[in-house]
């Protein structure tokens, strides 16, 4: 690999980790690079380098959020659990796709979540006024670790936004509250599929210690 190629890809890693450490979606910024770089690369390998570095920024933000920001451990950890395991299922699903079906909606799914989060940038920011319940609260987490933790597995970009959307919108909590949760069940989707692509032998580790490093 020669020296620019090396640094088009560890700039696309601190990108990818400065994002995904923000708001989520560092996919939309490594993924594309890695399929133009590698362009014969199985779709599968791109998703599984992404979901390492992805990892990295994930956890070390949720690291940096966990003092000043108050959240239900109890249920949270149960939900880590259910979205690392439902991530893996999702992951599974992925390196069993052709790759004739699989790149096609990659791309596409790539360009339509991108076009999205550029143009509504404060979608799933504003705070609701409804009174927060358990019931919300359960349904926000059970939709966030269950329907996107398989999708973070299968696909994967955009999964932090979508998380915090989910969490803003139907459990009604602050922003704050929504991305702290949302950074701790996206380290769980990621280390879920991580084991599942790490077993097929994907992954740079290079990049995602560049993805730590940009995430402080």
């Amino acid at each position: 690999m020669d020296a620019p190629t090396l640094t088009l890809l560890l700039a696309a890693a601190s990108a990818a980790g400065w994002v995904d450490a923000v708001v989520g979606g560092g996919g939309l910024v490594l993924i594309p690079v890695l399929m133009l770089v590698f362009p014969g690369m199985v779709p599968a390998t791109a998703l599984g380098t992404n979901k390492l570095t992805a990892l990295s920024g994930t956890a070390s933000a949720a690291i940096r959020l966990f003092p000043r920001t108050p959240l239900n451990w109890r249920a949270l950890a149960a939900a880590f659990v259910v979205a690392a395991a439902f991530s893996s299922a999702g992951a599974y699903t992925a390196s069993r796709l052709p790759v004739s079906v699989f790149k096609p909606v990659v791309l596409v799914l790539l360009v339509a979540v991108g076009v999205f989060v550029a143009t509504r940038p404060r979608f799933g920011t504003a705070e609701h006024s409804s009174t927060r319940t358990r019931a919300t609260t359960l349904t926000a987490l059970a939709v966030a670790a269950v329907v996107i933790a398989f999708y973070d597995g299968l696909m994967g970009p955009g999964t932090g936004t979508f998380m915090i959307i989910t969490l803003t919108a139907v459990a009604g909590t602050t922003f704050l509250e929504s991305s702290a949760t949302a950074k701790v069940l996206n380290s769980g989707t990621n280390v879920g599929a991580l084991i599942v692509f790490a077993a097929q032998g994907v992954g740079l580790v290079l990049s995602a210690w560049c993805c730590w490093r940009s995430s402080w």
